[in-house]
């Protein structure tokens, strides 16, 4: 009994102090929407916003909307890194486009999310929705080509039969061996040793496998490659193994269904809880449930958004219902601007403009690609109603929430990010001076203040314009929020200070204090390089 008792009172001690430290926390919510642009949400456009998005403007009026907030990225897989690591993307080997079909995981095992960061409170942690950022999938080299239809039977001239793929040719028997034989292994490298309990969600929506993964498991073996009727019309983008009867409009109401899951789940249990949604919508398959069809009256992506927002006003509601909004801190954001080829000129004729008063699109170093929704909900800290003018980004996210819960970050965690609570509880000064973000094709955008640098004369990705007799780009967006005026050749100090900023930021492999740092690879400068030398450099 002696031996019992001093055991039986430190467990309790223990105990006790957990519940302490993590009693005063809140619970968090991060909605993070895909290819949803900064004049989307109604709130930011108002008056050449035409897409009504009421719960989004609901959760804006009843907290903190940002005006100059940013992700890292253009495009989808390197905004993700940063928003979840607090590291710019740019200092991993994706410097330029996504992580590909069934592509190796970006985020390094030993590198600290804020998933991994909420765990370390004692939170219960989620991921549900679209992760694009890699797995260890179980696939040999010999079997990854029976992953693609164009695999089957070669034509006479002996080149790939991509009609037949785009037919939608069925399965060779090899073919659903192999899939019988891979998606019957747990995968590795994903979203639960990333820090996070549990998953849910598709990986890519657009994307094979078409099923849903939980955890590290598909739910269910697919058996035939996705029917050729949903690779047209901005549905699915790649043919790859599915399972039958697959429905692309049931992703997004289930995402909500599972948020909604844990988030009771971890209120009955009394456990505090981090959910990180990243939702596969408003990005393509653009699969519009048919209550949500023709409803805005503009086109099928207007119709998606306002789909979208309905989920996330679901979403909300079923926080309230629970009892523990009060006590939740709620993000909302996007990873990018919206996609130029989801009928935007049509939509812009219509008087909507997804980008507000941007210029440029998703993958642009423009504004239109980077610069993006952003909002904050938390009772009692942040002020309903207000409006923040200063310059954030979704890297800051793991700082705030290492603040949130009184923790010091090490060095070599979080090495871009600025903490949010000056600023949530209503300091109106910049929290960070400058900010760099990329396109699609590598070009970095570096704000320093107001001053915005590009080195290169487009929009480095599907954006078309610029003067292309000027190599780079240099704007005062206090004075020219839509880039119109180039003072570049005007400003050659200006231009020299920014260049050699952005050349520090690379070097200290960090823009906040502390130790320097490496970067995982040698940053390539764009557009300084032609793209094979660029290629062959970002393999090195």
């Amino acid at each position: 009994m002696k031996t019992i008792l001093p055991a039986l009172t430190t467990c309790l001690l223990f105990c006790v102090q957990t519940l302490a430290a993590t009693a005063d926390k809140p619970n968090i919510l991060v909605i993070l929407a895909d290819d949803l642009g900064y004049g989307d949400v109604h709130c930011n456009n108002p008056e050449r916003g035409k897409i009504p998005t009421p719960n989004i403007d609901r959760l804006a009026a009843q907290g903190m909307r940002f005006t100059d907030g940013h992700s890292s990225s253009g495009v989808c897989s390197p905004s993700r890194y940063t928003l979840l690591t607090g590291r710019y993307h740019w200092r991993t080997r994706l410097q330029r486009s996504i992580v590909g079909v069934f592509g190796e995981p970006l985020i390094a095992p030993d590198r600290m999310t804020i998933g991994t960061l909420a765990k370390q409170q004692g939170y219960r942690t989620a991921c549900i929705g679209k992760w694009h950022l890699g797995w260890d999938w179980p696939v040999t080299k010999e079997e990854r080509p029976l992953l693609s239809p164009l695999k089957q039977p070669d034509d006479e001239a002996g080149k790939p039969n991509k009609k037949a793929a785009k037919d939608g040719a069925a399965a060779t028997a090899e073919q659903i061996a192999a899939w019988r034989d891979i998606f019957s292994k747990p995968i590795a490298g994903g979203p639960t040793t990333r820090g996070f309990d549990l998953y849910f969600g598709t990986d890519i929506p657009n994307w094979p496998p078409f099923c849903f993964i939980e955890n590290d498991r598909t739910l269910g073996i697919p058996t035939e490659f996705l029917p050729a009727e949903y690779m047209v019309k901005n549905q699915a983008s790649n043919q790859g193994p599915a399972l039958k009867d697959w429905k692309l409009e049931g992703i997004l109401p289930a995402l909500g269904d599972r948020t909604i899951k844990f988030i009771d789940e971890s209120v009955a249990k009394k456990e505090p809880f981090l959910v990180y949604m990243p939702l596969t919508s408003p990005h393509t398959p653009l699969a519009v449930n048919p209550e949500w069809k023709d409803k805005s009256k503009l086109n099928l992506f207007a119709d998606f958004v306002m789909e979208t927002d309905a989920v996330v006003g679901r979403v909300l509601d079923a926080l309230e219902k629970s009892g523990a909004a009060d006590n939740t801190l709620v993000i909302f954001t996007a990873d990018n601007g919206c996609a130029p080829y989801i009928g935007v000129e049509d939509l812009e004729k219509m008087g909507h403009y997804p980008s507000g008063p941007l210029r440029g699109y998703k993958a642009d170093a423009w504004e239109g690609g980077h610069r993006v929704p952003f909002m904050v909900r938390w009772p009692g800290v942040v002020k309903p109603g207000s409006v923040c003018n200063q310059l954030v980004y979704q890297a800051d996210l793991i700082r705030t929430f290492a603040d949130v819960f009184s923790m010091k970050l090490p060095d070599t965690a979080g090495e871009d990010s600025f903490s949010l609570m000056p600023l949530l509880k209503g300091e109106d000064k910049p929290i960070r001076e400058n900010a760099v973000s990329a396109s699609i094709g590598g070009t970095p955008a570096l704000r320093s203040g107001t001053w915005k640098y590009i080195p290169a004369p487009g929009s480095g990705g599907w954006g078309k314009g610029g003067d292309q007799s000027q190599p780079v780009q240099l704007y005062n967006l206090a004075e020219d929020i839509g880039e119109t005026k180039n003072l570049a050749s005007a400003m050659p100090d200006k231009v020299a200070g920014m260049k050699a900023l952005l050349e520090k930021l690379i070097a200290d492999g960090r823009s906040t204090p502390g130790a320097q740092q490496k970067n995982d690879v040698e940053v390539v400068r764009y557009p300084s390089a032609p793209a094979t030398k660029r290629k062959a450099k970002a393999k090195k």
